[in-house]
């Protein structure tokens, strides 16, 4: 049974120990890099017979374009294979994410200036936008609802979606969440040929102006090569998780949330940072009585095996420090008086504070977003929100009398930095209109 590594801050070995867990395991890409570029540029170059093609040898699926995207009585048959509760769930769920993503939204703004010029901001919704939804093992109409809903709230007029169908549908959940955000069209296409696809367009899949969803190292590659030809939201890794905390936690509470981290492909990375020695021995074992029952033990297993650990520190302030260097996706702290040690937070994702807020609820319900910055990007990004599906354009209305009060320090930078031309056009301005 896998244990969870234990380190701590005072042995001499501790800070190569932990640099390689900051490493977090990464691999080199270049082999992937090949492959996935070789796909982006058939599918550029062949539209949809690359995409058929390359669903035929990936996914093992013979579609057509009249079949790859899901029919409408298709979207009928999923909802009926939908309960009740579960139907309940994602709305509410929906309601939730919608409620807190409404209070994100900015509006366009003016300042009118007292001899009538004009400066402001004009926020305007993206024309299309293109959601990657992953396959495979695990079902995610949560991150259907996450990447959906903010674009629904800005108004973005047209979604779509991708996503990989196993034995030639997908699973009803994917497609009821994605008819509950309004995508116009749900395409049976996966990997690093859908973000083609999205990025450049076919016959049967539009180009969209941004492609925002998770998925593996194929996915997130072709979305790091495609950006420039279109906007993409940020590069997902393995999930992560950072726990802080002190003698009032529950062994139990930290077990659970540390697994429930730790059961997604088997890479993800999980730490639990506590002063208590007491607390690490309680949380070892809990891992371990609670693993042995967990439906997806082997991928949990895996995850404890590598870039995870229980971490001795001397203090709850050293705790932070360390916490803050990971930088992690999901930060729970569980301690007293949470609320006084949030303001030492400076890189995390997402914050989770004491202990009745698991990170898996803001997963699936509370309505912050759960599409995160991860591989310790958190210290220069941000959750995915509505900013996210909006563009922003400067407005300037100059008056002439503004004009000739500005262009001489303006004209005079402007031939600080050897372009005259652009003096010029404002001194050309500036000179009193002849008389006749």
């Amino acid at each position: 049974m896998a244990m969870l590594r234990v380190l701590t801050t005072t042995d001499a070995d501790f800070s190569p120990q932990f640099q390689r867990l900051l490493s977090r395991g990464h691999e080199a890409e270049s082999s992937v890099e090949s492959q996935v570029r070789a796909i982006l540029t058939r599918v550029r170059h062949d539209g949809d017979r690359a995409v058929l093609d390359f669903t035929a040898q990936y996914d093992g699926l013979a579609l057509t374009t009249d079949t790859i995207r899901v029919s409408p009585a298709e979207i009928e048959t999923a909802y009926k294979h939908c309960s009740t509760e579960t139907l309940a769930a994602l709305r509410g769920a929906a309601e939730n994410i919608r409620r807190f993503h409404r209070h994100q939204q900015r509006d366009s703004w003016m300042l009118d200036l007292d001899d009538g010029s004009r400066l402001g901001l004009r926020i305007t919704p993206l024309r299309r936008i293109g959601m990657y939804v992953p396959g495979g093992k695990a079902v995610y109409p949560s991150t259907v609802l996450m990447c959906g809903i903010p674009a629904q709230v800005v108004g973005v007029p047209e979604l779509i979606v991708c996503t990989p169908a196993q034995g030639g549908s997908i699973n009803p959940l994917i497609v009821v969440a994605a008819d509950l955000v309004g995508a116009q069209a749900i395409y049976k296409v996966g990997g690093a040929q859908a973000i083609a696809a999205m990025a450049y367009g076919t016959a049967t899949i539009p180009k969209v102006d941004k492609i925002v969803g998770p998925g593996n190292q194929y996915v997130a590659t072709a979305k790091r090569l495609v950006f420039g030809e279109v906007g993409i939201d940020l590069l997902a890794g393995p999930t992560e998780l950072v726990i802080v905390a002190d003698d009032s936690a529950n062994p139990q509470f930290l077990a659970a949330d540390l697994l429930s981290e730790a059961e997604h492909t088997g890479s993800e990375s999980v730490v639990c940072l506590t002063p208590s020695s007491g607390l690490v021995d309680a949380v070892q074992q809990a891992v371990l009585d609670q693993l042995a029952t967990l439906p997806r033990r082997e991928e949990a297993a895996q995850s404890l095996r590598g870039c995870s650990a229980l971490i001795h520190t001397r203090d709850l302030q050293e705790a932070m420090t360390l916490a803050n260097a990971i930088g992690p996706e999901h930060l729970e702290l569980m301690v007293e008086e949470a609320e006084r040690w949030l303001e030492q937070v400076t890189c995390a994702g997402a914050i989770f504070l004491g202990h009745y807020s698991p990170a898996a609820v803001g997963d699936y319900y509370a309505g912050p977003n759960h599409v995160l910055p991860t591989g310790g990007t958190a210290r220069f990004s941000s959750p995915l929100s509505v900013d996210d599906f909006v563009k922003k354009s400067s407005v300037i209305r100059y008056t002439a009398e503004r004009l000739r009060c500005h262009t001489t320090p303006a004209s005079a930078l402007a031939r600080l930095e050897g372009y005259e031309g652009h003096a010029r056009a404002m001194t050309i301005r500036a000179q009193p209109e002849p008389r006749e």
